[in-house]
C-alpha cells in the first residue's frame, strides 16, 4: 500500500485537511513532517469546526495513528493544550507518537521570534511569533533541544545553559531585555517528561515497518511549497521544508517509499505575511474573496491577502514536487463573477514569462497576464459529481488542469467533509 504526501502548492491555507479527510478510514498513519504550531489546518466534521495548529489533521480519524516526525518543532505547551481542547469537545483522539529526534520550541525561542520581528521593522518577514524560526536556527547551529533530551536531566540542563549562553547576551545587550533563567526553562521542560515518555518512538523504524506491512502512511505537510526555505519566495518563507522531499527527511523514510504526491490548491490565491504575490487584489474583488471565503489566518487571525488563481505558481510547485494529483478547494467561493481572471503568464519589464521566473527580483516585479474565463451563478455546494457542475465551472476546472499540467482529482465545493467531488481516487 502507498506512502502518500499531501502538501500545499501555493502559500499555505489551501485546505490540506480537507484532502486528508477524503482518504477517510483507509489511513493507518498520519504524519506531520515539518513546521510547528505556525501552521493552521481547519476541518469541518458534522458541522463542527476544528482548527489544528501542531497536530496532524488525521488525528480526527480514530483509525489512524497520528505521528509528529523528526522534522517538526514542538511547543509542548501547545501540544497538550490542543489535545485537551479536542478531548473537552468530545473528540476521540489518540496521543500522537513523537519522534525522539524532534526539536522543542522553548520560551526563549518565542521571545526571540517576537523581538527579532519587531527589530526588523519594515523589513520583517511576517512570522507568527511562535518561536519556530529560532528553534530551527538552533537545530542548524547544533544547540537545539530534542525530545529525547528530556529523559536525561543532566544533559538537558547543560544543553539549555549552552543555548542561553549567547542568547542572554543578545537579550540584554541588544534588545535590552532581562536574561532567561536556564534553571526555570529546564524545570518547565522536565515537567513534561513523564507524559511524553510512553509516546516517544523511532519514527523511521515504525513508519518503514508499517509500509513493509502494506499499511497506508499519509505524510501531511504544513505551510506550502512556496514557503519552503529552499524553493519558496526567499526570504519570505518558513524555516523548514514543506515540500514533498521534506516528507522523507522529516520522517525518516526513503524517497522510493512515496507513491503519490497530492498538491492542494485553492481555486484562487491567498497569502499571509510579507513577500511578493503577483495576482494580489487591492479592490472590491479582493475584499469579496476574503469575506465570502472567510480568509483569515487560522493561527494568527490576520486577514489573508487575496487574488486570482496564479497558474505559474501552481505549475512550478507541481513540477518541483512531481505531483501526481491536485485537490482543488473552495471552488464554490468563485460563484457570482461574470468573468473570472486566471493568471497565465507574467510581464516583467516588457518581457513575457510563461513560467515562474527563477529570479526573485523578476518575480517581485511581475505583472500578471490574465485570461478571462466564463463565470457561473449557480450554487455548486450540493454537487457531488463533476457532471453535476455547471458547464462554465467544468470548463474552469479543465482549463486550470491544462495550465498546471497535473490532473485535478478532487474538488472542494464547501467547507463540510462531505462537500467534495472525487474525479480520481487519491489512493
Amino acid at each position: 500500500m502507498p506512502g502518500i504526501v499531501v502538501m500545499g502548492a501555493q502559500w499555505g491555507d489551501e485546505g490540506k485537511g480537507k484532502a486528508t479527510d477524503q482518504l477517510g478510514d483507509r489511513i493507518d498513519y498520519c504524519v506531520r513532517y515539518s513546521g510547528g504550531n505556525n501552521a493552521g489546518h481547519t476541518i469541518v466534521v458534522g458541522g463542527e469546526k476544528y482548527v489544528l495548529h501542531l497536530l496532524p489533521s488525521g488525528i480526527l480519524n480514530p483509525n489512524a495513528v497520528p505521528v509528529l516526525g523528526n522534522g517538526v518543532v514542538i511547543d509542548l505547551d501547545v501540544l497538550y493544550a490542543e489535545l485537551e481542547a479536542l478531548q473537552v469537545r468530545g473528540a476521540d483522539v489518540q496521543h500522537p507518537q513523537i519522534s525522539a529526534s524532534a526539536h522543542i520550541i522553548t520560551s526563549y525561542h518565542r521571545t526571540l521570534d517576537k523581538l527579532t520581528e519587531r527589530f526588523l521593522g519594515k523589513a520583517k518577514i511576517g512570522t507568527t511569533g511562535r518561536g519556530v524560526g529560532p528553534a530551527y536556527s538552533d537545530k542548524v547551529n547544533r544547540i537545539g533541544i530534542r525530545v529525547q533530551d528530556l529523559f536525561d536531566e543532566s544533559i538537558l540542563a547543560k544543553k539549555v545553559e549552552a543555548a542561553l549562553d549567547q542568547k542572554n547576551q543578545l537579550l540584554a545587550k541588544v534588545y535590552n531585555r532581562r536574561a532567561v533563567d536556564p534553571v526555570q526553562v529546564t524545570e518547565h521542560l522536565l515537567s513534561y517528561a513523564d507524559r511524553l515518555r510512553p509516546h516517544v518512538i523511532d519514527t523511521s523504524r515504525v513508519l518503514n515497518d508499517a509500509l513493509d506491512e502494506g499499511k497506508v502512511v499519509l505524510f501531511e505537510g504544513a505551510q506550502a511549497h512556496h514557503l519552503d526555505v529552499d524553493h519558496g519566495t526567499y526570504p519570505y518563507v518558513t524555516s523548514s521544508s514543506p515540500s514533498a522531499a521534506g516528507a522523507c527527511v522529516g520522517s525518516g523514510v526513503g524517497p522510493t517509499r512515496i507513491d503519490r504526491v497530492v498538491g492542494v490548491v485553492k481555486a484562487f490565491t491567498t497569502r499571509v505575511g510579507e513577500g511578493p504575490m503577483p495576482t494580489e487584489l487591492h479592490d472590491e474583488d479582493g475584499e469579496r474573496l476574503r469575506t465570502i471565503g472567510g480568509e483569515f489566518g487560522a493561527t494568527t487571525g490576520r486577514p489573508r491577502r487575496c487574488g486570482w488563481f496564479d497558474a505559474l505558481v501552481v505549475e512550478a510547485a507541481a513540477r518541483t514536487n512531481a505531483m501526481t494529483d491536485v485537490f482543488l478547494t473552495k471552488l464554490d467561493i468563485l460563484g457570482g463573477w461574470e468573468k473570472i481572471p486566471v493568471c497565465v503568464a507574467y510581464d516583467v519589464d516588457g518581457v513575457r514569462h510563461d513560467r515562474l521566473p527563477y529570479s526573485q527580483s523578476d518575480f517581485h516585479h511581475a505583472t500578471p497576464v490574465y485570461e478571462l474565463l466564463e463565470g457561473w451563478t449557480e450554487d455548486i455546494s450540493g454537487c457531488r459529481t463533476f457532471e453535476e457542475l455547471p458547464e462554465a465551472t467544468r470548463r474552469y476546472v479543465l482549463r486550470l488542469e491544462e495550465l498546471i499540467g497535473t490532473r485535478i482529482s478532487g474538488i472542494g465545493v464547501g467547507p463540510g467533509r462531505e462537500q467534495s467531488i472525487m474525479r480520481h481516487d487519491l489512493l
